[in-house]
């Protein structure tokens, strides 16, 4: 049985091999929101088609809407179509502790275009006034329209080139659509960006504004236009805090639905899978800045709420409590071999790491709790998420392009140790543990002294090209090192003036003595044992 609508006609093997099915009429919701669509996402990824139309699929079960969502992927023409072929459908498995699923399909999102091929439609969509809401999952990297040296990317330049008229950048694409919802008579909308990154509406709002200021430089668009997006009033980018760990669809899963009877399970690229597997916790705090209405998110548990309160639950969780613990397993599990997360948390030595990094130095740094309280969701990372052996996560994965979430995963503690009273930069262990780690990873040699293959990395080749005369054996002169800790887009500040960089200095050269001397140093700097308040124990 293939997953698609004609098939969730026949309920009875869907119960059967224990899927849920939706308790609503889905085929007039999507002939409803395809007619004038409400809510515009783009990026059909696994977060969007596991977490975001979740969301809208209680809401529908309970009556609080009649809409769905219509998806939009900016690239990848080949999964767009594959996804179509399932009515964009998504079989959410859910990852239990105890190795059991809770499967459900996810029927919410009406369909899946690629926006070359609807241009027309999109366009004609954004100039409804009823649209209220478009939405973001296009990874960090989305938004940006050059580089770090403020070197234009090829498409974000041939849109700025070209003008509106048919923009392949989801910046460009943004900005164009909403020039024509300006000229239909310029309805107020929100753009939402639900991307893991710091600060996400304004880095939305940048793209768009910088895209839209060069046209209008070049005779594309006029002032007026500009004014528009200006006004918060008529154009918001919201705030968002989005967790849940959504991992690329595992192939064991995939077997496991295929012997149900379930069709079609194994897809030729990630991206197409129609199944998504991920984590059941999970969590969006959302600023509440909707010029034209909106779905009433908080009744599928949706935290509503100001800036400042999504702020500090960004702070709590992509600088204390969760995505720093990921990097440093990253880059460790790297090192010492692993292929899992949660195999790294049965490591005494791992688990101590993140026990330190989030317990002992991360979690003084926090002002406020919020409407999450930080303690709770730590604990709960440390004793339920990380350790669940059934979320396929890997270290390789997490390790992908370092050196971009290190001033938003570790700046912030960084800053807060050297310009707060209360807080000693010298207590500093795990922190510089991590950087030291990152850069011995660099090197790509594991701690046998075998060779190691690196995650992508937009600077990889840079820092390495620092590092070319390190080696295993051999020290590492203060000198070698002046250009990476001095770097404050790495993080955050230059830890060249601060006493962390000649401990990171030590604790990299005490991982270059020999094969095993990584273990060894996060021993020997952890072997303490001191137990912050709070900590959890085996």
């Amino acid at each position: 049985m293939k997953l698609c609508g004609e098939t969730l006609r026949q309920r009875a093997f869907w119960e059967q091999a224990g899927v849920v099915l939706p308790r609503y009429d889905w085929e007039r919701v999507r002939e409803k929101t395809l007619r004038s669509p409400r809510w515009i996402h783009f990026g059909a990824g696994n977060l969007f088609r596991g977490f975001i139309a979740e969301l809208m699929q209680r809401l529908l079960e309970k009556g609080s809407a009649a809409d769905g969502i219509l998806a939009v992927k900016t690239r990848d023409r080949a999964s767009a179509r594959a996804l179509r072929e399932n009515d964009a459908l998504t079989l959410l498995v859910r990852l239990l502790p105890d190795g059991g699923t809770r499967m459900e399909v996810i029927a919410s999102v009406a369909e899946i275009w690629h926006a070359g091929e609807m241009w027309e439609r999109l366009r004609e969509a954004f100039r409804s006034p009823k649209l209220q809401m478009v939405s973001f999952t296009i990874t960090e990297k989305g938004y940006a329209l050059r580089d770090a040296q403020g070197k234009w990317f090829p498409e974000a330049r041939q849109d700025a080139e070209r003008g509106p008229e048919r923009p392949c950048h989801a910046m460009g694409m943004s900005a164009a659509l909403l020039l024509s919802r300006f000229e239909a008579g310029g309805a107020p909308v929100a753009m939402v960006s639900f991307d893991n990154c710091t600060p996400n509406g304004e880095r939305l709002r940048a793209g768009v504004l910088d895209m839209a200021r060069v046209w209008k430089e070049r005779g594309f668009a006029g002032e007026d236009f500009l004014r528009y997006l200006e006004d918060e009033a008529r154009i918001s980018f919201p705030w968002s805090m989005i967790d849940k760990i959504t991992p690329q669809p595992s192939a064991d899963i995939a077997r496991r639905l295929e012997a149900l009877g379930i069709e079609g399970m194994t897809p030729e690229s990630a991206s197409a899978a129609p199944f998504v597997n991920a984590e059941t916790p999970q969590y969006l705090v959302l600023e509440d800045s909707f010029p034209n209405g909106r779905p009433p998110l908080e009744e599928a548990g949706v935290y509503l709420t100001g800036r400042e309160e999504v702020q500090k639950a960004e702070r709590m969780k992509v600088g204390v409590c969760l995505n720093p613990l990921h990097t440093a397993l990253a880059v460790y599990g790297c090192l010492l071999g692993y292929k899992s997360i949660a195999s790294e948390m049965l490591d005494r030595d791992l688990r101590a790491l993140v026990e330190r990094l989030g317990y002992g130095e991360g979690l003084p740094t926090l002002e406020g709790s919020g409407v999450l309280r930080p303690e709770d969701f730590l604990r709960e990372v440390l004793t339920e998420r990380f350790p669940n052996a059934f979320i396929p996560d890997t270290p390789q994965r997490i390790a992908a392009d370092t050196s971009q979430k290190m001033p938003v995963r570790f700046g912030g503690t960084l800053r807060a140790y050297h310009t707060r009273p209360d807080l000693d930069p010298s207590r500093l262990t795990a922190v510089p543990l991590v950087i030291a780690g990152w850069l011995r990873y660099l090197l790509g040699i594991d701690d046998e002294g075998k060779p190691m293959p690196l995650s992508p990395d937009p600077m990889l080749e840079e820092l390495r090209r620092r590092l070319a005369g390190v080696h295993l054996g051999g020290g590492v002169r203060e000198e070698t090192l002046r250009p990476i800790l001095s770097n404050t887009a790495l993080f955050g500040m230059d830890l060249t003036e601060t006493v962390l960089a000649e401990r990171i200095r030590e604790m990299l050269a005490m991982m270059l003595t020999g094969p095993g001397a990584v273990r060894q140093s996060l021993r020997h700097y952890l072997m303490s044992g001191e137990k912050a308040p709070g900590q959890v124990r085996q």
